[in-house]
């Protein structure tokens, strides 16, 4: 099966093709320009260089969130796009499960997938990977003070092992407590489409009609608009 993967949630921006789980190629920036100027661009090149078309894809897959707002609706937007013009199922997969799939050869530690929510808060969730390579997901996708997570590591007593945007944020906040911690290597550090492709072997494909986007908090505007609805 051929998997088209979409990944633009955060800074990083990428496009994958894999084939039965196999990587076959993969389109990769994160230079901070607009994924709305390059995402689609990107979808073509990859193709265009394989020699394929969209009616040689048996599915889209896209990051669904949480991640950056407009990164998030362009994926999907795109995805969508791509999806009903070729009238191919499309799977929308967490962002944050997405990145733990870059640690898979790590075992006996916490896999903590972590992007910068802002205001001292981080996206989060946590996994483990078994021997023969089954995810475990350990808790829900959620936004947190990195705080909370110092406090749960210190009762979890295991080594955590760092991917994401927020990554850094969390490994510094782990060490001056004395905890124990890894980073992933540069190359896997940021989110990627495959590890969207990954993901999504494990999720049912829906129609484009009904993939909707998991933004887990309220937008900064939402959020300013509520607090000045409070103070009149």
């Amino acid at each position: 099966m051929r998997v088209l993967a979409i990944e633009s949630s955060a800074k990083a921006a990428s496009v994958a093709l894999t084939d039965s789980g196999s990587l076959v190629s993969q389109y990769f920036q994160a230079s901070a320009l607009t994924h709305s100027r390059t995402l689609l661009c990107m979808a073509q090149d990859l193709l265009e260089n394989l020699d394929l078309n969209l009616s040689d894809i048996d599915s889209i897959a896209v990051a669904k969130g949480p991640g950056s707002f407009t990164g998030v609706r362009i994926g999907i937007a795109a995805a969508k796009g791509l999806a009903w013009g070729a009238d191919k199922p499309i799977c929308g997969v967490s962002t944050l499960e997405a990145m733990a799939w870059h640690l898979q050869d790590r075992t006996d530690v916490i896999v903590c997938p972590a992007m910068d929510a802002r205001r001292h808060e981080i996206y989060n969730s946590k996994f483990t990977f078994s021997n023969s390579g089954d995810i475990v997901r350990l808790v829900e996708d959620r936004a947190i003070p990195i705080s909370l997570l110092v406090d749960e590591a210190k009762k979890d007593n295991i080594p955590y092992f760092f991917v994401g945007d927020g990554a850094k944020l969390c490994y510094n906040e782990f060490l001056e407590n004395g905890l124990p911690a890894f980073l992933a290597p540069e190359p896997l550090l940021l989110q990627s489409a495959w590890g969207v492709a990954c993901a999504a072997r494990f999720y049912e494909p829906v129609s484009a009609f009904d993939l909707s986007p998991n933004y887990l908090r309220l937008s900064q505007a939402e959020r300013e608009r509520l607090e000045r609805l409070k103070k009149n």
